[in-house]
């Protein structure tokens, strides 16, 4: 990243790398705009339409006077209550609506995490690859990464061994995510309990992210660390959203769950920047964390037959070295073994060059494992169109072959 400064500008937001993921959808948009048969696997978010019925809660909450005024900033109450009966029917965990705060998504649930909690110079332990906003919005808040790689060999996923060769004086928070973006990788419950019990006897807070719960395939299950590990309950802020459960990406509304003076930090925050999250919005998360499952158990089996189609694909393709996903909708594959191999007269050193070259030779837009802390891997979304999938990783496998 360019270190020249920007002059007028803060050089705490120049400092702050632009999201990869957003970056390379947006790059593959204006490509196909242009007319370009470009098939996009950077996507974060359903390609599914939100549910009829949380739709239509919607439409009579645009209609409904009360929902044209300011709400308070920590979110209707009648939410944050369906939200706690959520979390203890979905995650086993028992919380009051007071300790819930519905944020503008879920990245502002994260975002408000660090800021409630890091002081300048608190360490946070990043297991990579880890998602693109974490490490921003850390260094945001004053606090300061150190990222633990894992990598297929144990299945994407720490131990307590490697989070306690990290842990120093200044050590504060440890992000952990299953499922996993951008790894498909998905915790069992004895390791999420060893973790949780491992940070509450240092300490440590615990910011994990529940955002893909129902996403999960084939035995493997979801599992809230507060809920298996009571003892760090109290300093673990949850973050969660309606976004990828219910296809809402572009409702905006998260929520994060903390202990009541996390709480109450978080909406004091929120009071003086965003206020309450658009009402309108609000009474449609409302319907759906309060609604039936069905839509969601429809998506669901609709990424699973994509999981294990492009896990297939990716797997037979020389080169190419894929764990399968257990969660989420994401697979990550290795691409090291393509890496200075010729492909129509052209080589790459780096995923980075490599995701410019796929785009350029056959048109297919991927995101490197640079953005997320892991060079030699990319990140392929299978939350789009069956036949665009397979399309694009024929492409790829034809590519290949050919040399």
């Amino acid at each position: 990243m360019s270190t020249t400064t920007v002059h007028g500008l803060s050089q705490r937001v120049v400092a702050v790398a632009e999201s990869a993921t957003m970056a390379i959808t947006a790059q593959a948009n204006r490509l196909k705009a242009a007319g370009r048969p470009v098939i996009g696997y950077g996507a974060g978010e359903p390609d599914f339409a939100t549910p009829d019925f949380i739709v239509e809660a919607a439409v009579a909450a645009a209609r409904d006077p009360r929902n044209h005024h300011y709400t308070p900033a920590a979110g209707l109450d009648e939410l944050r209550t369906a939200i706690a009966a959520k979390t203890a029917r979905d995650s086993g965990w028992d919380v009051d609506a007071g300790q819930v705060v519905v944020t503008n998504g879920g990245k502002h649930a994260v975002y408000a995490s660090f800021q409630s909690i890091l002081d300048p110079g608190d360490e946070v332990l990043l297991p990579a690859p880890y998602w693109v906003t974490y490490p921003e919005a850390a260094r945001l808040a004053g606090g300061i990464p150190v990222e633990i790689a894992t990598d297929e060999d144990a299945g994407f996923r720490v131990t307590v061994d490697q989070l306690e060769a990290a842990r120093t004086e200044r050590t504060t928070m440890l992000v952990f995510v299953s499922p996993s973006n951008p790894t498909g990788a998905v915790y069992p419950p004895d390791e999420v309990k060893a973790i949780g019990e491992w940070a509450a006897e240092h300490g440590v807070w615990v910011m994990t992210d529940e955002i893909y719960e129902h996403l999960v395939y084939e035995g493997a299950s979801f599992t809230s660390m507060p809920a298996v590990a009571p003892e760090v309950a109290g300093r673990t802020v949850v973050v969660n959203g309606v976004a990828k459960t219910y296809a809402m990406t572009g409702w905006r509304v998260g929520w994060l769950i903390g202990n009541p003076e996390v709480a109450k930090a978080a909406a004091k925050l929120q009071s003086h920047t965003t206020s309450n999250v658009s009402n309108v919005a609000q009474r449609a998360a409302l319907a759906a964390v309060s609604g039936p499952l069905d839509d969601v158990h429809r998506m669901r089996e609709a990424f699973d037959r994509r999981r294990r189609t492009m896990h297939a694909m990716l797997s037979g393709i020389d080169g190419v070295v894929c764990l399968e996903p257990q969660g989420a909708f994401y697979a990550f594959p290795s691409l090291r073994g393509l890496l200075g191999r010729p492909l129509r007269g052209r080589t790459a050193s780096t995923t980075l060059e490599l995701a410019s070259l796929l785009l350029d030779e056959i048109e297919i837009a991927i995101v490197p494992g640079e953005a997320f802390g892991a060079p030699g891997y990319a990140r392929f979304s299978f939350a789009m169109a069956d036949d665009d999938m397979v399309e694009g990783l024929e492409r790829l496998a034809d590519l290949v072959h050919a040399g």
